[in-house]
């Protein structure tokens, strides 16, 4: 089946020729998916998305047209896919729903060791043969209490890793989970109670329309003086502009990310030799209690190999017919 594959970035194309093994003919494709290159996906039944395309309904429209009857999805998230225009379109969805939990998991913690620990300042001074250890004081993980906002796939894995800290930890989730409250002794709460009582809280809920900012300049209020605030789940979780004011008063004392609400077109691209026109991200930039890495935390072999197969096996299922267990519902 030919495949368009947009968003095709190098550190994933060996992986996805790998797991194709010559089955498909895949067109490597380096650019976005955007209204004006939808036009390049003409001969192909199925295309395969990233993160940062764009699948809204007038792109989606222009697919349909030109013969597209398959979005294959290099990510478990969809939320950059118009639902209600692949239904009236009859574009079927296919996702990778999980991947390696344990790469965003862990990326979670480096974050958390690194913003404690002031790594990243830490190397810089001793590039410069400055030996001192002025103002790189942390503090100690264990007997911390850190709220996991979200204790899916990824969460839990998290619980478990903080667990080993010797972390006191608060959860929130719409279903509790049995196991994590008898193994880890997890405490479920309500959002309000787990900002307001947690010293590094970590976000790992779907972006949904109620989900959206959830980290709000009302819940920030909440939050003990000093806390820490990670996310590597999706960007618009967290309302940047109320962490920014957050981190001016001190109230957020940490903040480290691998997501960012405005990232597309932004994240997983060179912009060195640009002016940078985003001032929010700017913004942030400039604190140096605030470590951003860019949607890099699934970047591990393991989670590579599992989006590239999951991915050519759910363009198998498009070609033979078949169910794959992968689609989104979007009736």
């Amino acid at each position: 089946m030919n495949t368009t594959v947009y968003s095709t970035h190098k550190f994933e194309e060996h992986y996805l020729i790998q797991a194709n093994n010559n089955k498909h003919q895949l067109i490597l494709l380096d650019v976005r998916l955007t209204e004006e290159t939808a036009v390049l996906a003409k001969g192909s039944k199925t295309v395969s998305l990233f993160t940062g395309d764009d699948a809204s309904k007038n792109v989606l429209k222009k697919l349909k047209a030109i013969g597209v009857e398959n979005i294959a999805l290099r990510s478990a998230g969809f939320n950059h896919v118009d639902l209600a225009a692949v239904t009236e379109l009859d574009i079927k969805v296919a996702r990778v729903p999980a991947y390696s939990p344990y790469a965003i998991a862990e990326h979670t913690i480096a974050l958390i060791l690194a913003l404690n620990r002031k790594l990243v300042r830490a190397h810089n001074r001793v590039r410069d043969m400055n030996f001192s250890l002025n103002g790189l004081t942390g503090f100690d993980l264990n007997g911390k209490t850190v709220g996991v906002l979200g204790t899916g796939k990824i969460g839990a894995v998290l619980v478990k890793i903080l667990y080993g800290f010797g972390c006191k930890i608060l959860a929130y989730d719409l279903e509790e989970d049995k196991e994590l409250k008898e193994m880890y002794g997890v405490r479920f709460t309500d959002c309000q109670t787990l900002c307001s009582e947690s010293d590094i809280i970590s976000l790992h809920v779907p972006l949904t329309p109620e989900t959206r900012h959830i980290i709000s300049a009302e819940q920030i209020e909440r939050m003990k003086k000093g806390v820490m605030l990670i996310n590597t789940s999706r960007g618009a979780l967290v309302d940047t502009k109320a962490v920014i004011e957050g981190l001016k008063s001190r109230k957020i004392g940490y903040f480290g990310i691998d997501v960012y609400e405005e990232e597309e077109g932004l994240f997983f691209e060179d912009h060195s030799d640009e002016i940078l026109q985003d001032d929010v991200i700017a913004r942030l930039m400039t604190f140096p209690n605030v470590l951003i890495t860019s949607h890099q935390a699934f970047l591990t072999n393991t989670a590579l190999t599992n989006i590239a197969e999951t991915t050519i096996y759910n363009i198998d299922c498009f070609e033979n017919g078949t169910v794959s267990g992968n689609e989104i519902k979007t009736k």
